[in-house]
């Protein structure tokens, strides 16, 4: 089973984005483009939605779940 984490290796601020794009297989660039574009377009709010999930997504810790 897959769970989402931040990335440590592709990660620019914090890796939520990074880690969004590893779970759903994406190219991260994309997931970065489009959280851009949400933040303009919601007037901050997507700002604090992503302080919220860099405090609520762990961390990869780089062991592979068996």
């Amino acid at each position: 089973m897959k769970k989402l984490k931040r990335s440590r290796e592709n990660k620019s601020i914090a890796g939520v984005c990074g880690g969004i794009g590893e779970y759903f297989g994406i190219d991260p660039t994309i997931v970065r483009i489009i959280y851009v574009i949400a933040a303009f377009c919601s007037l901050g709010t997507a700002i604090l939605i992503y302080i919220i999930l860099v405090l609520i997504i762990p961390v990869d810790d780089g062991m592979i779940d068996v």
